[in-house]
């Protein structure tokens, strides 16, 4: 029959401790480090009672001797459980101090029946019904109190209760035959108890452990990036802030950079978000591969990566690391049997000489990468000095921008466009001039970065376009007007429209206004850059891109742009004489510009070697100081009027 070999593995498993549940372990040791002194102290006190009340009758061995021994057991074991009331000790200690507590469970338990029993014939019927009313109550008190350790508390009821029936029933008297058996009753309905309540307690110990699991499972998740599978942006800002407060105990130094990648958006346009997702994950494999035990790398959102490096390293070394991970990224990738292509620039700060705080580090890491990419893209810049005297002037300069009155304040100078095989003046340009009561004249490369940041630009474009068109209204017909465009000026319908009014509403000609734009705001959001350049050549202007051969655009993009012009930007041209590279590049552009049909301005010509090179490679529309430098708008009557350029 079966049930004999099932009975025997339930009786098994009862009498053992579940050595595979290690959090089951855990909450059990911790409850018993509450509950055993407990035991101890109610043990011993009804102990002494016991003995106290069999004093003048019984042996001194048994009524002192005896309980001493106990007792200084039972202190012992108090002690050890006290102690580790407030400690967390390693799943072999908890462990062994569980299997310890079972085994011994037994021999004290054994000690005291014993113990009780042999006082039993020394006193009168009331000593006599002391004895049992003492091992009846005390061995309930200890079966709660070893309730969460279900081997301990089962050898102790059985020793006990065993030799409490046994003994009191062979006593022959009913009082105590019945007690006898009340106790057994009562014990077997405390064991089923007992056994209820440890299969409750286990089973909320594994929704604890379960719940703690897919809490630690969520919070894991919660931390990486699913694209690239690296720690993400809020496991990144944990990391910085712990790193923080790490460098600040020990007194140590680390860096923070983050990474932005150039050209990837080309890439998602011209081979979908899925070849897109795949490149940031091969960038991020290619970057963890550059990284050690010292470097922590996260993917703060689309393609920005984010790097501590809490290793000391001088600001030498730290560039040479950027780079060499920048240089990684040069690379060519084969995504999806597609040979890419893309470049990274990256911003890196240092903790606690140039940053103190967790924000300050990103802000000024982040700081670093955007002067990098408007200044030498695809590079690496560390935050210096420089930068902090720059952040501090922006952030006066954005002040000043909040509160200026931009009518009075803003004034429009213009700079002549040459048409150098006729000599003739074809067109100014407009540009900005600030001059503020408290800051005085403030440079257009200072002040609009941070207009175009806080979103003050649309503003400034309004007034000063409305301006420029009083202005260019004063001029002979023939004369055109290059006005400039930021990247907000394009972002929505409503500032779209607003400037097609302006023009709509001026006495200018718009068929002789053109609308310069940056291969920067086009790549920003090519789809509405191209809508916004249709509804402005709608009125008959004419869209130039400034700036041309800086940024990172293809041509099929730019070409559905219906350009009219494009404008070399002067970093190819200063000197162009001396500079072979330069002289290819603009030979190029020019050649380009002549395939596509597009008029192209050269600007930034500033001496006559400059213009003899361009006037051999075969430029026609020059800008730059050689002409002249910007003016006011009441300027340029007069200059015109002066200058014999303007006639036939």
């Amino acid at each position: 029959m079966a049930w004999p070999a099932d009975l025997w593995n339930c009786l098994r498993k009862g009498f053992s401790i579940e050595k595979d549940k290690p959090q089951l372990l855990t909450a059990q040791f911790k409850a018993f480090s509450k509950q055993l002194p407990l035991m101890y102290v109610i043990l011993l006190i009804n102990s002494w009672i016991l003995s106290a009340t069999h004093m003048s009758s019984a042996p001194r061995w048994l009524t002192l001797d005896y309980p001493i021994v106990l007792t200084v057991i039972c202190i012992i074991r108090f002690s050890f459980w006290f102690r580790t009331r407030k400690h967390e000790p390693s799943l072999a200690s908890t462990m062994h101090a569980l299997n310890r507590t079972t085994l011994i469970a037994g021999p004290i338990s054994l000690s005291f029946t014993i113990w009780a029993i042999m006082l039993f014939p020394y006193g009168d019927a009331y000593a006599q019904s002391h004895v049992a009313f003492y091992m009846g109550i005390t061995v309930i008190g200890c079966i709660f109190c070893l309730m969460h350790l279900r081997p301990a508390a089962l050898i102790t009821a059985a020793v006990v209760n065993i030799s409490f029936i046994i003994f009191f029933a062979s006593t022959g008297k009913p009082t105590f035959i019945a007690t006898a058996i009340n106790v057994g009753l009562v014990s077997g309905i405390m064991l089923m108890i007992l056994h209820v309540y440890y299969r409750d307690f286990t089973r909320l110990v594994d929704a604890q452990a379960q719940a703690e699991a897919l809490s630690n499972e969520n919070l894991r998740l919660a931390n990486i990036d699913s694209l690239t599978m690296l720690p993400n942006r809020r496991k990144f800002f944990s990391e910085l802030y712990a790193s923080c407060m790490q460098a600040e105990q020990d007194g140590s130094r680390f860096a923070v950079g983050i990474l932005d990648l150039d050209g990837f958006k080309p890439v998602n346009d011209l081979y979908g978000h899925s070849v897109g997702d795949k490149l940031l994950f091969a960038v991020g494999q290619r970057l963890l591969k550059l990284c050690d035990e010292d470097t922590h790398l996260a993917r703060l959102g689309g393609d920005e990566f984010a790097i501590i490096i809490t290793r000391e390293m001088d600001d030498q070394a730290l560039l040479l690391f950027g780079t060499q991970l920048c240089e990684s990224l040069r690379r060519p990738f084969m995504i999806a049997d597609t040979l890419i292509q893309i470049a990274a620039s990256m911003g890196l700060v240092t903790y606690p000489d140039m940053a103190g705080n967790a924000t300050d580090l990103f802000e000024h890491a982040d700081y670093a990468l955007y002067h990098g990419k408007r200044n030498h893209r695809s590079m690496v810049t560390v935050f210096s000095t420089s930068h902090r005297n720059m952040i501090h002037l922006d952030a006066s300069i954005e002040q000043a921008l909040r509160k200026a009155d931009f009518s009075e304040e803003l004034e429009v100078y213009f700079q002549p466009i040459v048409d150098i095989t006729t000599e003739k003046i074809i067109a100014f340009e407009a540009l900005a001039r600030w001059v503020n009561p408290i800051l005085g004249p403030v440079s257009p490369t200072q002040f609009i970065p941070v207009a175009e940041r806080t979103g003050i630009i649309n503003q400034q474009t309004r007034i000063l376009l409305e301006k420029a068109l009083t202005a260019a209204a004063k001029w002979p017909a023939h004369i055109r007007l290059s006005f400039n465009l930021s990247a907000h000026d394009l972002s929505s319908p409503d500032i779209v429209q607003r400037i097609v009014q302006i023009i709509e509403q001026s006495k200018f000609n718009p068929r002789q206004l053109d609308m310069e734009i940056t291969e920067t705001a086009v790549m920003h959001d090519i789809e509405q850059a191209k809508w916004a350049t249709e509804q402005i050549r709608k009125l008959g202007c004419g869209i130039t891109l400034d700036d041309f051969g800086t940024g990172h655009s293809s041509l099929s993009q730019l070409h559905a742009l219906s350009l009219s012009k494009i404008k070399i930007d002067r970093s190819f041209v200063t000197n162009i004489e001396k500079n072979p590279a330069s002289l290819k590049i603009v030979k190029s552009l020019l050649a380009l510009s002549r395939d596509m049909e597009l008029d192209c301005i050269i600007e930034g010509v500033e001496t006559t070697e400059e213009m003899a090179v361009i006037k051999e490679i075969g430029g026609s529309m020059v800008q730059g100081y050689l002409y002249s430098k910007p003016m006011p708008a009441s300027g340029t009557e007069q200059w015109l009027h002066k200058n014999a350029m303007v006639t036939a």
